[in-house]
């Protein structure tokens, strides 16, 4: 899954939902070192990366995209399924996605220091064209498939994903809808297992 969904899926605690953010920035062990509320943050973003990459339905997603895009298919349906919760964020939140947005930015400055080096450089450039909130539309997607093009050296042609988006884009959100109930499920679980284990 992408940014917003791992941000989602941490619940309510603003240090777990930090460890989700950073946790690949974080190798191996290391996340040892952080407190405990990052810790399950980086264990449930790992563990909820796993499930993902295994699920059927998702699996079903990456291969309509397998023949053009190869590896990358997985990183282009984290993107499109990030794009189905904003768009339809107001059925798996109370909270208006503008203020639900604005409230992990002014969480991300108030834990600035626990960030890795290479998300606190990211972060203005995030607040600035307000990432997360221009998932909702196929404008702000096609953008950030442009710009992890760019990151490839133009090698991944990600930027073209959103043609199949527009083409399949019924069949996608169908395989979101079903695919991220059972994913919340799967990391309220993980979040209970994780409070008790680790002290």
């Amino acid at each position: 899954m992408n940014y917003l969904a791992h941000i989602y899926l941490s619940g309510d605690n603003d240090l777990v939902t930090i460890g989700n953010f950073i946790a690949d920035g974080i190798k191996g062990k290391d996340y040892k070192n952080h407190p405990k509320e990052i810790q399950i943050g980086i264990l449930l973003h790992r563990n909820i990366d796993t499930y993902t990459d295994a699920h059927k339905t998702v699996r079903k997603s990456t291969k309509r995209l397998h023949e053009k895009y190869g590896h990358y298919s997985g990183v282009i349906v984290d993107i499109l399924y990030d794009h189905f919760l904003a768009k339809n964020w107001n059925k798996y939140s109370e909270t208006p996605l503008d203020n639900y947005v604005n409230t992990f930015y002014d969480s991300l400055e108030e834990h600035y220091d626990v960030l890795p080096l290479r998300i606190q450089k990211m972060i203005p450039f995030m607040m600035t064209d307000n990432w997360l909130l221009s998932y909702a539309s196929i404008e702000g997607i096609s953008r950030v498939l442009e710009g992890m093009n760019r990151r490839t050296k133009n090698r991944s042609g990600m930027h073209e994903a959103v043609q199949e988006l527009e083409e399949f884009y019924n069949e996608f959100e169908n395989e979101f809808t079903l695919f991220f109930d059972e994913l919340i499920s799967f990391s309220k679980q993980k979040l209970e297992k994780y409070s008790f284990e680790i002290l």
